[in-house]
């Protein structure tokens, strides 16, 4: 028979998939020997089974009942006794942390006798009654299905009757008052009665926090974070301890280090006389951690061990919950604390030279994603004017939104385009449909480990916390600056997340100092912080990837920064970029020409323009490849609009005058040339081989521009690309004439010119028959934009606006297909191509150079499919570095020797 529930002493952080992260590692921190209230998890296969078949599974409860009797008997006390009660906390814990999206029921086994004997063993009458209201409260709300803000509702006008600011003023009657209106709740909404059995109350919570994994904020916090749907969550049955019981007692939570810098020390919050879930609610305002110091010097140099402790043994930032009770410290959680880009890169660095980890390991605690973070623009401080309040800064970054006060607007105008700041007293789990849908949070109570805090930080938003100078009306909808400015909704924010300061209006923005490095990148060292801890990773990634990074680059300016942010070479020059503005005239006589002279003037005047484009990019690449592909996209995108066209001939034909000559002949080649679907039409390899003198004109610009670079002593290594290649005859033919020109620009300049010719991969065809193409082809890279459409059958400008939303709510893709790879078919497709390719020419070099060349996890999945290079837009080229030498760790790590 299957084994459902492991008590703390039998597990330890490696059994994460089983006991999820929190109960594995309350059982590695039990193994080290510190102070954790004895407990036993129910493992994710015991919810897997309730979720899959409805019905729990045979021999679960009678395995909790054994581990039960053990949990009382180890502490002298029983669950529901009435003279000196066990209380159990039943807590979710998935594999990956997930703070706030599941359910946590604190106090279990109180009931209306044990209250009274819990009263009498504490010696604390008002904690017994606060114990009980506060499990009221969380069952009703969490496992009978209550309305949560008829509780609050009922809290509200009580303390508004006594005249108190908060619950701590509430004496015990006040609190017994308040658990019989929590009653009555819960009967006259559900028609049942709070259940008064212990037994029945851990079973119940057991079987809710399990069926919280499908709860509908569950659901949205992994779409988000690209967590499986399958894992499901174990369930964490542990003794209590009260940090509400006085002045001696209290709750926290802890960083070993800062989760938004990095910076050594300890960090946090600290809560006297409070439960856990006051301090990460945000609902009271907390004091600092080394406040705990001044209260209870003992209690803070214990943890302070215990903390040293952890991340010695967790080699990393850990995030810690604690409790005080009555001078006693337990510990209550610990975790790899979630953490900002910049603390990120800066631990990375620390934690190596500290020799906790190697160079290696610190690449593989940083993303791509955290870089591009980095690089984002910051405020220019130096002009935002005066600071409209300020607060913790929680999640660093700077954002710009209308404010708004509830999580619902936040949603609705950001699906009409609209950038947004949600501002709240707190944020609670229910708030993150906003919280994703917002460019900033923005809270008036809370910290850094607050739960706006946690989830910010985690998701890379920027995020205020604890801006207690403003003043938040969410039922006005609006909030008042402490100079008496009023914040109506709507009204434009800036939150600087990195400062914790918050302006009125669009404060201007300027670059980060990461990205100032970057583009002065000369491989060498910055100076400190975060710029130099970037500086090492990339070091690091560029000396343990395999994989090139190449650049999508149009003119010899994008060349320039593009080598400044590392590039080794161009994958991508797309020509038609030459063509556009002044040019464009030119293209449309080459359109209009009625005859092959009127035709091959206009070519002939476009040529020495590209070949003046090519000659600044090969000198700005000079000794690295420069990919240059031919003419794409159809020739009417040259021409202008046709409703233009026939609005301006018709306005002239109202007015009496004669239309321009010049517009109608452009109409009527509009006309000609319109297409039903353009994107598989007459474009890319067809009109090079249907429009007489196009190659001919920009092979030979090509190669004039690369003898002139060899004439001046120079390196160029030009590389010719066909695009929409679906059959390798087409292939062939360009090919014929790209060597027939490229012979005459030899024989002409007395230079031998010689360039690569290669091929886009972008149509399944071309992919299912990359054997055969690569018979006529040196080099294949894969236009995943385009591969992606054909193998979908989706024209990206129509279909991500119509649907697209709606597939990724319904979960029928992770992530859009245009910003990730799909593995399953493209991926397919390109593994394919590459096997096939590379039978016929064993040295055929293949790279990529649609957007997900600059995808972190494309990279990987390129990296590990055994291409050569990326290529990416040149702000991009920096992601691509690290993320590739992060793939390169990660086939080593998997045994992989390429």
């Amino acid at each position: 028979m299957a084994r459902y529930v492991y008590d703390f002493t039998e597990g330890g952080r490696d059994m994460a998939g089983l006991l999820g992260g929190k109960g594995s590692n309350l059982a590695e921190m039990t193994r080290l020997g510190l102070p954790v209230p004895p407990g036993f998890t129910l493992t994710t296969e015991a919810c897997r089974s309730v979720l899959d078949t409805g019905g729990e599974p045979p021999g679960l409860w009678e395995e909790v009942a054994g581990h039960l009797t053990a949990l009382e008997t180890g502490s002298g006390r029983l669950l529901g006794q009435p003279d000196n009660p066990l209380l159990l906390s039943v807590r979710s814990g998935a594999r990956f942390s997930m703070p706030g999206m599941m359910e946590t029921i604190l106090d279990i086994g109180l009931d209306d006798d044990s209250v009274h004997g819990l009263a009498k063993v504490s010696g604390n009458e008002r904690f017994a009654w606060d114990s009980y209201r506060r499990l009221v409260q969380m069952f009703g709300t969490t496992v009978m299905g209550v309305d949560p803000s008829l509780f609050e509702r009922a809290l509200a006008q009580l303390k508004e009757v006594r005249g108190v600011p908060d619950d701590v003023h509430l004496d015990a009657e006040d609190l017994a008052r308040l658990v019989e209106t929590y009653k009555n709740v819960i009967h006259q909404e559900t028609g049942e009665r709070f259940p008064q059995s212990p037994v029945e109350q851990l079973r119940r919570a057991v079987l809710a926090v399990f069926a919280s994994w499908n709860g509908e904020r569950a659901r949205l916090y992994r779409r988000r974070e690209h967590i499986a749907d399958d894992l499901g969550t174990a369930v964490n049955v542990q003794r209590m301890v009260f940090g509400n019981l006085g002045s001696d007692s209290g709750s926290g939570v802890a960083f070993t280090r800062d989760p938004a810098t990095g910076a050594r020390g300890l960090y946090g919050d600290y809560l006297p006389n409070a439960q856990g879930e006051d301090v990460v609610a945000g609902i009271r305002n907390t004091v600092p951690l080394t406040e705990l110091k001044r209260l209870d010097p003992g209690a803070y140099g214990r943890l302070r061990e215990h903390m040293e402790t952890l991340e010695r043994h967790y080699r990393d930032l850990c995030d810690i919950e604690f409790t005080i009770e009555r001078g006693t410290l337990w510990m209550l959680q610990t975790r790899v604390g979630k953490r900002t880009a910049e603390a990120a890169f800066v631990l990375g660095a620390d934690l190596a030279d500290e020799g906790l980890i190697t160079a290696d390991e610190g690449l593989a605690r940083v993303s791509g994603e955290g870089l591009a973070r980095l690089m984002f623009p910051r405020f220019d401080t130096a002009v935002t004017g005066d600071v409209l309040a300020r607060g913790v800064p929680a999640s660093p970054g700077a954002a710009v939104g209308a404010a708004v006060f509830d999580s619902a607007e936040a949603v609705r105008r950001a699906a009409d385009g609209e950038r947004v700041v949600l501002v709240r007293q707190e944020t609670t789990p229910d708030d993150l449909p906003g919280m994703i849908a917002a460019q900033a949070v923005l809270t008036s109570r809370g910290g850094k480990t607050s739960h706006a805090a946690v989830v910010a930080r985690g998701m890379g938003k920027v995020c205020v916390c604890g801006a207690d100078e403003l003043t938040v009306d969410t039922g006005a909808r609006r909030c008042t600056a402490p100079d008496g400015t009023i914040v109506e909704e709507g009204t434009v924010l800036s939150v600087d997340g990195t400062a914790g300061t918050v302006y009125a209006g669009a404060a201007p923005l300027v670059d980060s100092a990461v990205m100032r490095y970057l583009e002065a990148w000369a491989g060498g060292r910055a100076t400190t912080g975060v710029v130099d801890a970037v500086a090492r990773a990339l070091a690091r990634a560029d000396a343990v990837r395999r994989l090139e990074v190449r650049a999508n680059a149009d003119t010899p300016q994008d060349a320039v920064r593009a080598r400044r942010f590392g590039a080794q070479g161009i994958g991508l020059c797309r020509t038609e970029h030459m063509f556009l503005g002044e040019r464009r005239k030119l293209v449309e006589e080459m359109i209009l020409a009625g005859t092959d002279a009127g035709r091959e003037r206009a070519l002939a005047a476009l040529l020495p323009l590209q070949r003046e484009d090519f000659t600044g990019i090969l000198e700005a690449m000079d000794g690295l490849p420069v990919t240059i592909r031919l003419l794409d996209p159809p020739l009417h995108e040259f021409l202008p609009d046709r409703a233009d066209l026939a609005v301006r001939i018709a306005t002239a034909e109202a007015r009496g005058e004669e239309p321009d000559a010049h517009d109608a002949e452009l109409l009527a080649a509009v006309g000609r040339m319109h297409e039903e679907n353009p994107m598989l039409g007459l474009r890319g390899v067809r009109l090079g081989l249907v429009v007489p003198g196009l190659v001919a004109m920009q092979v030979r610009a090509l190669g004039e521009a690369v003898a002139q670079r060899l004439t001046a002593g120079g390196a160029p290594r030009a590389e010719i690309m066909v695009p929409l290649v679906g059959d390798v005859r087409e292939l062939r033919l360009v090919r014929e004439e790209v060597e027939r020109v490229l012979a005459e620009v030899s024989d002409t300049s007395g230079v031998p010119v010689t360039c690569p010719v290669g091929t886009m991969i972008e149509l399944p065809r071309a992919a299912l028959t990359a054997g055969r193409i690569a018979e006529d082809a040196e080099f294949f890279s894969f236009g995943t934009n385009d591969l992606t459409q054909t193998t979908w059958g989706f024209s990206r400008d129509d279909v991500e606006a119509e649907f697209f939303s709606a597939y990724l709510d319904r979960g029928v893709f992770p992530v859009s297909p245009f910003e990730t790879l799909d593995r399953d078919g493209v991926g397919r497709l390109v593994g394919i191509a590459v096997e096939e390719g590379r039978a016929t020419r064993p040295d055929l070099t293949i790279g990529v150079c649609g957007e997900h060349g600059g995808d972190p996890d494309s990279v990987h999945f390129f990296h590990s499919t055994g291409l050569d290079y990326v290529s990416c837009s040149p702000f991009r080229v920096p992601v691509a570095r690290l993320e590739a030498g992060r793939a390169a760790l990660d086939l080593a790590d998997a045994g992989d020797s390429r």
